[in-house]
């Protein structure tokens, strides 16, 4: 199987990825079975892996995004190849390609393990809490713990992400599954509260939580202050401002703005 280098991608990186003249293919998909002949983790550059089911497999598959997020940290998401995570985590490139398509796969891999870990961390307080406003301030602050360790090169790829073409948009179809559990999260944070809301609201409320909940990140990639104590700060100012507007949307003088305002959110979306 001889190798060639693939284009440079949008997002700046030489995948390195090599191509398949057999026509089998080495990423998921080809119509293989995705196994090498040994079965094993190690093998030349077209060399696919196990199954990542396997216990094993997924501790390859946790290996090569850990040895990612480290390299992202210290050369960069733009300078960082798929052939240099494969060298610095010992699999060979073609196993790299079958737990992970892309580098923009990697990263969406990020995205779901930091919601993961999200989950977790918001737990104690949604079990503990029916305040609306105390759920969401919990859920938040519980966020920005989760992405902390990560600071110092989130700025790198939410560059890459802010581009509307980008795969790693929060609004791009490759995030849908990381968008969806996201907002099920703060999904969560309505269900299990309180609140009273104006029933036209509560449908979409979730989602602008969401949105709100992007915008703090947003403000987090950019905040220099010492353990970016002003996000800290951003998070318990606009929660109060957050409970007190969504308790005002049942007042049958708002009703009207309300509609409007979920009018525009909705023709929006499509």
């Amino acid at each position: 199987m001889s190798e060639q280098t693939a284009p440079r991608t949008a997002a700046g990186d030489s995948t390195d990825r090599p191509v398949d003249r057999t026509g089998g293919g080495t990423g998921r998909g080809s119509g293989g079975t995705g196994r090498g002949s040994g079965g094993g983790d190690v093998g030349g550059p077209g060399t696919v892996g196990p199954e990542p089911s396997t216990a094993r497999g997924e501790q390859t598959r946790q290996l090569i995004l850990e040895t990612a997020l480290r390299l992202f940290r210290e050369r960069g998401y733009a300078q960082t190849t798929m052939r240099a995570i494969a060298r610095e985590a010992g699999v060979a490139v073609g196993n790299a390609y079958y737990y992970f398509e892309s580098k923009e796969h990697l990263i969406q891999g990020f995205y779901r393990r930091t919601h993961a870990d999200h989950v977790v961390a918001a737990a104690p307080a949604l079990a503990a809490e029916t305040d609306f406003a105390a759920r969401l301030r919990a859920v938040l602050h519980a966020g920005i713990d989760v992405l902390t360790p990560s600071h110092a090169f989130a700025a790198t790829f939410f560059k890459t992400a802010a581009e509307p073409t980008s795969p790693l948009s929060p609004f791009s179809a490759q995030s849908s599954e990381a968008r969806t559990e996201a907002i099920r999260l703060f999904e969560e944070v309505l269900a299990g509260s309180t609140a009273k809301v104006d029933p036209q609201l509560r449908p979409d409320l979730p989602e602008l939580l969401w949105l709100g909940y992007l915008g703090v990140i947003l403000y987090w990639v950019h905040d220099r202050s010492p353990d970016q104590s002003k996000t800290r700060l951003l998070i318990d100012g606009a929660v109060p401002l957050v409970d007190r507007l969504v308790g005002l949307s049942r007042l049958r003088v708002l009703r009207p703005v309300t509609t409007q305002v979920l009018e525009l959110i909705r023709s929006l979306r499509h």
